[in-house]
């Protein structure tokens, strides 16, 4: 018995210790280049070069969209193109994604975030943003930071942390996790006109931890739309997904 009892307490000490040290590769799964005939922004911040799909160039207003922690963002592009012709449209890579270059990481994401507000700013009238799963935690990062028309957040949470201590009660998360995409203490700040898209059946990002996120803003809340019969995976091939971002986009 006592054997058995230090088996367990070891275990669990040694899965806590790799969750630990690992983290980044439990949350963070790049994907390989896809060939494609898109126009493309190479971006350089601090050594390492980004690879930003551009689409309809020279429009007054633009569109960056940062997509999930696994997504290919140029499955986007044909959809956010055809919808969209009147804004030049962004769709990141992030760091290790595709063609661009480096490691991600939460402070990274942000970082370029900035700078390639920074870059693209200037060529526009307004810039709006669109963050889908993990990547709703970098748009409320970059709208608490800049002048940010419009943020649409796709199956977002109210933070990593909230999610990991969902999945793993057994450990002290707080201490452990480094990569913490707060979106909750950050929506309090936002006073722009939001928009919050859900999954009907969505089992990545628990409907609980959106709607958290959604009580969360203050005191301005957003339009919350929740596409019927759908899943976490599945909403851009959703009629009413992008009629949704279409209605709220071309708002006055």
């Amino acid at each position: 018995m006592r054997t058995l009892l230090i088996t367990l307490v070891i275990a669990y000490l040694l899965c806590g210790l790799l969750m630990t040290l690992f983290q980044r590769h439990l949350l963070y799964f790049p994907t390989l280049p896809q060939a494609h005939y898109y126009d493309t922004l190479n971006l350089t911040n601090q050594q390492t070069t980004l690879n930003i799909i551009r689409l309809n160039s020279g429009q007054e207003n633009a569109l960056i969209y940062f997509g999930g922690n696994a997504e290919s963002v140029v499955f986007n592009a044909p959809y956010y193109q055809q919808n969209f012709p009147h804004y030049t449209i962004y769709l990141v890579n992030y760091r290790g994604y595709d063609k661009s270059e480096g490691k991600p990481s939460e402070k990274a994401l942000y970082e370029d975030a900035l700078h390639l507000y920074d870059r693209i700013q200037p060529h526009h009238a307004h810039v709006s943003v669109i963050g889908r799963s993990l990547g709703s935690g970098v748009a409320t990062f970059l709208a608490t930071q800049r002048a940010i028309r419009r943020m649409i957040l796709v199956t977002p949470y109210d933070s990593v942390m909230s999610l990991a201590k969902a999945n793993y009660p057994m450990y002290p998360i707080d201490w452990m996790l480094s990569q913490r995409f707060d979106s909750l203490s950050r929506v309090p700040q936002i006073k722009i006109p939001s928009l919050i898209v859900m999954a009907e059946h969505d089992s990545v990002i628990p409907q609980a931890h959106s709607i958290n996120l959604i009580n969360a803003f203050s005191p301005h809340s957003p339009r919350v739309v929740t596409i019927a019969n759908s899943n976490h995976d599945d909403l851009i091939h959703r009629a009413s997904y992008h009629t949704a971002l279409q209605q709220f986009l071309n708002t006055p």
